[in-house]
């Protein structure tokens, strides 16, 4: 009897503890499922992704969301939070991207080489991008001028786009919904980005809150047709067990409230009847963060783990009109740095308000393009090969065993006659194909090194390329 009521209490204090419901030892746990692990190898093969921020922040070039979120953090120019945050509501009245075509999206990431596309459904703000019966916070919504659009979906739109174009399709989706009234109540101030009330005192509110996500998560996964990618964003939405270290406590803010949401319930909501559907519950772990996605940077070697870096081809994921875009020569040489280390590229832009992807990115997506076209084989479904990288030499492998060493090349950083490296397998020795060039390359070996030659004309023919391929 008295270890019935031990097992009693300790089962009542797990479910207070966490959110009202029993954390199990599984979703702790990586993924094991092969299903979802050969998926995960598939997209793996894919390298390059197009990712597109866009929602109505792009009617002022604002920086997505975050303007109406109260951290010290962020700059209002000097407009006081209230004020400013009505004002930023009201953009939904202003949304009306004339010249959106997303078939001209899709044909450009192709052209690009792109082969896997996440789009932001919704955003923190709550502002959904597709025809939610949800809220009327939406592009859908009788207050949105982009409603009256015969095709006003604009999820839907971007989706068929796509997928007719050969791509993966995934959606972004933000855990948090700062316009939802049962996560930021109008009953109490909004200090930080996190539920504004005591969930342990308001548990109807927080549940109603799930109910809702729980309704958008099975629309976005189930309107569209089989969707391969559910990108989940605001990692502070989270159970405690994996809250484990100090950058993640400090997204909990002024009351370090447990946010638990019910992955489980989720995963089962979105998988039904896509059983394979990858999961990117981001920064939380477990078994339903089915791949890392470290924010923009690279890491310094291979991962363990699949993983993709997120970056933005500007300094800003959303919409600013004189952006600081990246060099094409260092977009192709981020590309070739990723995976060279195993890892996927998911390139941002941010489309401008009336929908156009802007000039300087069309620019560098097209000569990023021409580059792929020439030098695919040494990209797409390659794994790593040590050393990976050697000075401004990177590796790999392509999954038929070929080896290619891909030299990083720029204005600075022409093309040498000798390279000389280490590699974890054995070469062939003798002339060597360098990709899309009539230049041959010579390789020798010394003891343990191998030695890369190029001839004197080959070197003056290759000055100021973005990088040359050699098929070793």
């Amino acid at each position: 009897m008295k270890q019935n009521i031990i097992f009693f209490v300790m089962i009542v204090s797990t479910l207070f503890l966490y959110g009202q419901r029993i954390i199990t030892a599984e979703e702790q746990k990586e993924e094991t499922d092969t299903l979802i692990l050969n998926r995960v190898k598939e997209w793996q093969d894919l390298k390059f992704g197009f990712f597109a921020h866009w929602g109505i922040y792009a009617t002022e070039e604002l920086v997505e969301s975050w303007s109406i979120c109260n951290e010290d953090w962020i700059d209002r120019k000097g407009v006081e939070y209230e004020p400013y945050k009505q004002w930023y509501w009201e953009l939904n009245k202003k949304f009306n991207p004339k010249n959106f075509d997303a078939n001209k999206w899709a044909e450009l990431a192709w052209e690009c080489g792109m082969r896997y596309f996440v789009f932001t459904s919704k955003h923190h703000d709550g502002f959904c991008m597709y025809d939610t019966k949800q809220t009327d916070y939406s592009v859908c919504g009788k207050d949105c001028p982009y409603s009256q659009n015969q095709n006003n979906d604009i999820v839907k739109q971007v989706v068929e786009a796509f997928r007719s174009k050969g791509f993966w399709t995934g959606l972004y989706f933000s855990k948090a919904d700062w316009h939802n009234k049962d996560y930021w109540s109008p009953m109490w101030a909004t200090p930080d980005r996190n539920v504004n009330y005591n969930i342990d005192k308001h548990p109807e509110k927080w549940q109603r809150f799930c109910d809702f996500t729980y309704k958008q998560i099975e629309e976005i996964t189930h309107n569209y047709g089989d969707i391969d990618i559910l990108w989940l964003d605001g990692g502070w939405i989270r159970p405690q067990w994996s809250i484990n270290s100090d950058e993640v406590r400090s997204w909990l803010g002024a009351y370090q409230r447990v946010q638990d949401i019910d992955m489980p319930k989720i995963a089962k909501i979105a998988r039904k009847g896509n059983e394979d559907m990858i999961i990117v519950d981001r920064s939380v772990g477990g078994k339903y963060e089915n791949y890392r996605t470290p924010e923009q940077s690279v890491p310094d070697s291979p991962l363990n783990y699949p993983w993709e870096t997120c970056m933005t081809m500007g300094d800003s994921w959303s919409y600013v009109k004189n952006d600081n875009y990246k060099s094409t020569n260092t977009l192709i040489h981020t590309l070739v740095d990723v995976v060279c280390k195993g890892g996927n590229l998911l390139l941002n832009v941010g489309p401008d308000k009336e929908g156009n992807i802007p000039e300087p990115a069309i620019e560098r997506m097209k000569e990023m393009g021409a580059w792929l076209r020439v030098n695919s084989k040494a990209i797409y479904s390659t794994h790593p090969i040590a050393p990976y990288k050697s000075n401004n030499i990177c590796f790999t492998e392509s999954n038929n065993d070929k080896v290619f060493a891909i030299i990083l090349l720029s204005n600075s950083t022409n093309l040498q006659n000798t390279y000389t490296f280490e590699l974890s397998k054995d070469l062939a020795i003798g002339k060597k194909k360098v990709l899309g060039s009539k230049a041959e390359a010579k390789l020798s070996k010394e003891g343990e090194k191998y030695i890369l030659n190029f001839s004197n004309k080959d070197v003056e023919q290759n000055r100021e390329k973005n990088a040359l391929v050699v098929e070793l």
